[in-house]
């Protein structure tokens, strides 16, 4: 019996990161699109949506990379943002429509000393424009529509909240380093009914997502030019393994690199010595390293070392 033809993935298969400086007014999956088009890539994502009010870095994950979209979405993120008092809108941002206003404007003192309520580990309810899913649709398609949302609270960490500027009495601005999941027009409109006004972000960027820095960014329009032009070069690319260099090193030998390659869970007592420092024994994940060869992402438990995430195309 003869096999049924598979159809040939169109575009190129290319792998690797592309982290984009996000312009304001666009979404983040249209920069997907818009950046896959102009590779000619087989396999695009993104490492973390941005709203379209907001600017910043979006990585994009092609091929290979995107198995590694997960671990760049769970680490650590710095946004800074500017809050406007005395206006409280539908969508927590610049864009929605105006539902309150408040004549209230905080000092810069009860500002700081408002901060430190959220740091750590919070309860944060999602704006009603986000993409939470509330009866299996998502919350945004049914605030547009005119429901009301009423979303649970959900644990968020913020790790480092700070003022950082006030340029006039109706705006602040703040800088927030945090973890996966935390709402920033969530944090703004908390911020502003604890200090008895209300609020709306006005202006947000994004500086890092995990191991990705300004620094890595390039322009939008230097990749999704218009007309016939060739694609842009893979230089701009940087390797897979990128994502994961927040992620401890753990050097295995070619045999342990086999015998993980076939799924089996190695003892920790053979890793003594090797194991690095900063890697968490109870659940944490580490990459296996031979060499300078990335064999894939392992989890230490239960004193095993467990593949999870093996890479045969690195």
């Amino acid at each position: 019996m003869a096999r049924p033809h598979r159809k040939k993935p169109r575009g190129r298969d290319i792998s690797g990161w592309l982290i984009i400086d996000k312009p304001t007014g666009i979404g983040s999956t249209e920069v997907v699109n818009r950046v896959k088009r102009a590779f000619d890539a087989q396999k695009a994502g993104h490492g973390g949506t941005l709203d379209p009010l907001a600017t910043g870095l979006l990585p994009i994950a092609f091929g290979a990379a995107t198995k590694t979209v997960p671990y760049v979405m769970d680490g650590t993120k710095v946004y800074r943002f500017t809050l406007r008092f005395g206006e409280a809108r539908d969508s927590d941002d610049a864009d929605g429509a105006v539902t309150e206003t408040s004549p209230v404007r905080p000092t810069d003192e009860a500002i700081r000393a408002a901060l430190p309520a959220f740091l750590g580990d919070i309860m944060q309810v999602p704006p009603a424009f986000s993409a939470v899913k509330v009866g299996g649709e998502r919350a945004y398609d049914l605030a547009r529509e005119g429901q009301a949302v009423a979303l649970e609270p959900r644990p968020a960490r913020v790790d480092r909240f700070e003022l950082i500027a006030r340029p006039d009495a109706d705006h602040a601005e703040f800088e927030v380093q945090s973890g996966k999941g935390v709402y920033m027009r969530s944090l703004a409109r908390d911020l502003a009914r604890a200090l008895g006004t209300v609020g709306h972000i006005a202006a947000l960027r994004r500086l890092r997502v995990g191991p990705f820095r300004e620094s890595h960014a390039v322009a939008l329009d230097k990749i999704a030019g218009t007309g016939d032009t060739p694609p842009p070069s893979l230089d701009l690319l940087l390797p897979v393994t990128t994502a994961l260099a927040d992620i401890p090193a753990l050097a295995v030998t070619e045999g342990e690199a086999a015998r993980l390659g076939f799924g089996q869970a190695l003892s920790l007592v053979d890793f003594m010595g090797r194991v690095p420092s900063a890697a968490d024994p109870d659940g944490g994940l580490v990459r296996a390293m031979a060499g300078e060869r990335f064999i894939g992402l392992c989890r230490l438990e239960e004193g095993l070392l467990r593949p999870e995430r093996l890479m045969a195309t690195a």
